[in-house]
């Protein structure tokens, strides 16, 4: 028989709930370079939602080329 902490330890542990804003921010900053965990990759294929994590991705890519760009216009410009 299972006791209730247990019950509730393995409620908790396991990926079975729908990522948040949160989540999927980490998620896709992990997979950007590249140390995305199991456990969150699975989580993410199984209960995320493919067009949030395409956005997430284009705006993370889009606000990296920025700053790099900007970041060498400001090293550049001294």
């Amino acid at each position: 028989m299972i006791s209730p902490q247990e019950q509730q330890e393995d409620t908790v542990s396991s990926p079975s709930s729908k990522p948040g804003f949160v989540s999927l921010v980490i998620s896709t900053l992990a997979a950007a370079f590249g140390v995305q965990t199991d456990k969150n990759r699975e989580r993410d294929f199984q209960h995320g939602n493919i067009y949030s994590f395409i956005a997430a991705g284009i705006i993370f890519t889009a606000l990296f080329v920025i700053g790099t760009v900007f970041l060498v216009k400001l090293i550049l410009a001294d």
